[in-house]
Formats: structure tokens, sequence, C-alpha cells
């Protein structure tokens, strides 16, 4: 049966250095859950604390009710796959699949139909009496795949299962993924430092820096409202801005940027003073009017066209106009006037990083 996991308070110390600080999540059950961000963040630190590989220094962890602190790894109830695969090269495909359960001791007469049913799920059936070294490195992540799930554990780990394969079998495999945790329902916890990749297989991200969560939420909410300047320059692409604010009262800010536009935007709360604004390059788009600037050379990728445009006051902006909007490229050298929906960008004050926008 699959288990939510909840961490309370998670700290984990090296020395001197504070790897993970007062880290508490709720993961619920049967979700696709990934820790998102830069090496050295913490992810895999918490991963492994989750796993029972890692002592804990303080906090609580719970699979459903129970508490898990003192319980060893090999009685978690977990499966695991790691960035290197950690398959046995002297075993074949199916022995490798068969592998934890015959060390759970489940019969031999259940350990072929349910090693069969895994083979048949990650789709290598062919594939069963060959060893390692004679599989591609997709055909060997999905042996790894077959045999964290064969097991039919509370809790499903990866760290970084795909870092190890080219851009098009991620990609691949990334659906592989997805689609099978999805049939089986098995709570997943899932490490990665690629942004695309969480936000097309997670129900939900947790963001991390320097050992402290930055937000949390479903990969749209990630992308289009980043609660705090890392995560909208860590997610995606956005373009940052200078401005001012005047806003006497929540509900409506005045916002001024470089002098040249202003807006209205909708804010949580009264704020005065300096800020920055961030636009994702589809948020921004060509008008009559708005902020001037210079294009400075353009991108056609067949769905949208990627613009490096220049401010009057030399600062680059990246902006996708989509094919379908539009007839025509703006060339080279071109004069243009920039505006955005007030609605979808985000709006931080300048020192704390605070977002004010709603």
């Amino acid at each position: 049966m699959s288990n939510e996991v909840i961490i309370r308070d998670a700290v984990k110390r090296y020395g001197d250095f504070t790897a993970l600080c007062g880290v508490s999540l709720d993961i619920r059950e049967g979700e696709f859950f990934t820790l998102l961000g830069p090496s050295g963040c913490g992810k895999t630190t918490l991963l492994r604390m989750i796993a029972g590989f890692n002592s804990i220094e303080g906090g609580d962890f719970f699979f459903g009710s129970k508490h898990i602190n003192d319980v060893p790894a090999h009685k978690r109830d977990i499966g695991m796959v790691f960035q290197n695969y950690a398959i046995f090269p002297h075993l074949t495909v199916r022995e490798n699949v068969a592998y934890g359960l015959k060390a759970r001791k489940i019969p031999a007469a259940q350990i072929k139909p349910q090693v069969d049913e895994a083979l048949d799920l990650v789709q290598i059936s062919h594939l069963a009496d060959r060893k390692p070294s004679e599989l591609s490195g997709g055909q060997q992540q999905r042996v790894a795949l077959a045999r964290a799930f064969v097991i039919e554990p509370s809790v499903l780990l990866m760290d970084e299962p795909l870092s190890n394969l080219d851009a098009k079998l991620r990609v691949q495999m990334r659906s592989v993924i997805k689609k099978l945790q999805r049939r089986l329902g098995i709570t997943t916890i899932y490490v990665t430092h690629d942004q695309e990749e969480a936000l097309a297989i997670s129900d939900r991200i947790a963001v991390m820096k320097d050992g402290r969560i930055m937000q949390i939420g479903t990969p749209n909410e990630i992308y289009a409202k980043p609660q705090n300047p890392f995560v909208a320059g860590f997610i995606g692409v956005s373009n940052f801005l200078d401005c001012q604010v005047e806003a006497p009262s929540a509900g409506e800010a005045l916002v001024t940027i470089q002098g040249e536009m202003s807006v209205r935007v909708p804010v949580r709360r009264a704020y005065s003073g300096r800020a920055r604004l961030s636009a994702r390059p589809e948020q921004l788009f060509f008008a009559g009017e708005g902020m001037p600037a210079t294009v400075l050379f353009s991108i056609f990728l067949g769905d949208f066209i990627e613009y490096e445009v220049q401010l009057d006051n030399g600062q680059s902006l990246i902006v996708n106009e989509y094919t379908k909007d539009t007839a025509a490229v703006h060339a080279d050298g071109e004069k243009v006037r920039l505006r955005f929906d007030p609605l979808r960008i985000s709006l931080y004050e300048d020192e704390s990083g605070e977002v004010l926008s709603l």
C-alpha cells in the first residue's frame, strides 16, 4: 500500500556545514513529488534521509502514521532508483528484477509472474535473459525501474535517474516513468536539477536552495506565480526589471519602469519603494506604445520566434512571439516598443525579495 510521507523540521549537518535547515514537507499518498534545485541545495541529502541512508540530526520522518527515524533502511519498504542504475552486472535482466522479491522471501511460484508483469510494464520482456552489458542505457534504466516497483514499495525514491541518458532518451523515459507511476499509484519522490523534467512529470514540486524550501506548488503554480526571485530565475527564463512601486494600500499599485512606462499591478499589501518586476519571455509583447527597445537578433524555433532586444538603458531582454500570432519577423536593428500583461507578471520587494503581486 502506498503511503503519505510527512517530514517535520529536518536538519542535516556535516561538521560545521548545515545541509538541511529545518525542512518540512507533506507528500500525499500516491503523489509524484519532485525535489528540484541546483547542485548542493540538499535535495539528494533529504532523499537519502527518507531512504535511511543518512543519519538524522533533527526533525521527524513519517510514512503514514509510522515514525521512521530509527527504522533501518532495509525495513522502510522503499524502492530506490539510482543515478547509476546500480543493477548487478553478473545477473540477467530477469534475475535483477527478481532480486528484491527473493530478498523478501517471496515464494518462488509468485516471483515469476510478478517479474513477468514488471518486465511487460517497462516493455523489456524480450530482454529478460540478457546481461546488463548487452543493454543500452535506456534499457538498463528500465531494468532499474522494474526492480524498484516489482516489490510494490510503499514509497518509491528516484535520485537523478535520467541524468546519464541523452536528451531524446530522457524525454522518452520521463514519459515512461510518469505513466508507470500513474498506473501503479505509488507515492514517488523524485530528485532532479532539470527544470523542464520536473515541470513535465510532477504533481507538485519543492524548489530548494541552500538547504531550504523556497516554494512548493504544482508545475503551473511554480512557473506562473514564482514566490521569490530565486524561483523566478531558476525555473525557465525570466526577465527582471527594476521599478518603483507606489501602493498606499492592498489592491493596486502604480508601477513605474525605467522612467519610461507606468502600469497598474494588483498587489497583496501596501508598499512604497524600489522593487523588481519579473516577466517571462512569452509575457512580453510588441505594441504600439511601451518601453522603447531595439531588436538585437532573432531565432526562429518553429512554434515561436525568440528575440533578444535591448532597452535604451542597455539592458537586454528575451521576448517570445508565437508564429501563429504574427505574419512577419522583426528585423535586427528594428526599433520596437514592449508591453506586458500586468496580471501575469510577478513583483518583488527589492531588498527582501518578498512577493508583492497577487
